[in-house]
């Protein structure tokens, strides 16, 4: 705790807090407290700058004209990709693909890998911790080809149960797919471990990193993993931009999953030869002004830094768990002892939509529902739970301001 918190103290959170300018606005005449950003987080100033600097000064198209401005698009397009390659550790930007979103990453593997690699009695192994992005997907895809969807299950604290997946991973394991922080109750998996027991049986491995990438430092070399899909608004970037990394190698051996303008080489009535990687599977115009501020928050989280993010966001985990276990009526779900900035908990007699709008009255932003994690909520039997989490501009305070608000939920509903 001590190296935690010294890096919490290095933190200069209000310089950061001023970098957004939402954190700002008053909700109800109270100053916002926003706890949410798993969901999606808030937008530093330079993000939202280099997007309007976009479409101010050089809005064109990409890959299709010789005008200064579709050049200049262009350049910052294809700068944004490198700089999304170095951000992940991947050996080549032709290795990463852009995509709507992590969830659009995971589909284009499902399809354009998994058709052509999972055949019937192939099992495809996930865990009880999946976010819906990341079950869905493979159960389309064990429905067109026969597939058998297996599920490493998770213990009372949240944790993957000891020796469930090597009893489950097999001779007929092709693909394991997992999230490497899980956004419902914030568990952080050892994938260095889970990908070597994929090698050992020769299965293919995909790690679901939307909710790793604005917490940790992520390198795929060193993971090992064949393809790893990122979201671009849960890490201080805009809404409808991720990437996919996939393994150049075998992204050379995909076809594309959707068709369409600049991901073609030539194209006739009889035959349509496809570009190589990674413009093959990007079909259509991209969103380029989400990539451009995708660039810009990747650029920002790394002069922050992520180790010191993570340091940061450990302290006010700890703190608020701290706080919440003084709440007799609330029950904490998910307490492994390797968590991410995210805590899920339950308060007594009383539903979670109730618990989001009685903190919204005090200007605190919380998530309620099922968190597209519904598997998780039938492990604990509820049908949803509450949930805060942390990023690079929480406070101290803020836990205090939260923890304050909650503890006074239970005496609204007292009879």
């Amino acid at each position: 705790m001590n190296s935690s918190r010294a890096a919490f103290d290095a933190l200069d959170t209000a310089r950061i807090r001023e970098d957004f300018p939402i954190l700002k606005r008053l909700i109800d005449g109270h100053r916002l407290v926003y706890l949410d950003s798993a969901a999606t987080s808030q937008k530093p100033r330079a993000v939202i700058d280099a997007i309007i600097e976009y479409y101010e000064k050089y809005n064109s198209n990409v890959h299709r004209g010789v005008h200064r401005m579709s050049v200049e698009a262009t350049t910052a397009y294809e700068r944004a990709r490198r700089i999304t390659a170095d951000f992940v550790g991947a050996a080549s930007s032709e290795e990463i693909i852009f995509t709507r979103s992590a969830t659009e990453a995971i589909n284009l593997v499902a399809h354009a890998w998994g058709t052509s690699n999972i055949r019937a009695g192939d099992e495809i192994l996930i865990t009880t911790l999946e976010h819906h992005s990341n079950i869905v997907p493979w159960q389309q895809l064990c429905q067109r080809t026969g597939g058998v969807l297996r599920v490493v299950p998770i213990d009372d604290e949240g944790s993957l149960v000891e020796g469930a997946l090597d009893e489950l991973i097999g001779s007929r394991t092709r693909l394991v797919a997992v999230t490497q922080v899980s956004n419902s109750l914030g568990t952080v998996l050892d994938v260095h471990s889970i990908v070597k027991k994929a090698r050992a049986v020769g299965a293919a491995v995909l790690i679901d990193g939307a909710q790793a990438v604005p917490h940790m430092p992520v390198d795929v070399g060193d993971i090992d993993c064949d393809f790893y899909a990122l979201s671009g608004h849960k890490m201080y970037g805009p809404t409808g931009i991720g990437a996919l990394w996939g393994r150049g190698s075998l992204l050379e051996t995909m076809s594309p999953w959707q068709g369409g303008g600049d991901m073609i080489r030539s194209v006739t009535f009889e035959h349509t030869e496809y570009a190589d990687p990674p413009y093959r599977f990007e079909a259509g115009t991209q969103d380029i002004a989400g990539a451009i501020g995708l660039a810009a928050a990747i650029e920002y989280l790394q002069g922050i830094g992520l180790e010191a993010i993570g340091a940061h966001e450990a302290v006010l985990l700890a703190l608020a768990t701290e706080r919440l276990k003084a709440i007799p009526e609330v029950r904490i779900i998910g307490t492994a002892p390797r968590k991410a900035g995210v805590l899920s908990f339950l308060v007594k007699d009383i539903h979670p939509h109730d618990v989001g709008t009685i903190m919204d009255a005090e200007g605190i932003a919380v998530r309620t529902g099922h968190h597209c994690a519904h598997p998780v909520m039938q492990r604990f039997d509820t049908p949803a739970m509450t949930r805060i989490s942390f990023a690079m501009y929480n406070t101290a305070e803020e836990v205090e301001c939260f923890a304050e608000a909650l503890a006074r939920v239970p005496k609204v509903f007292a009879p």
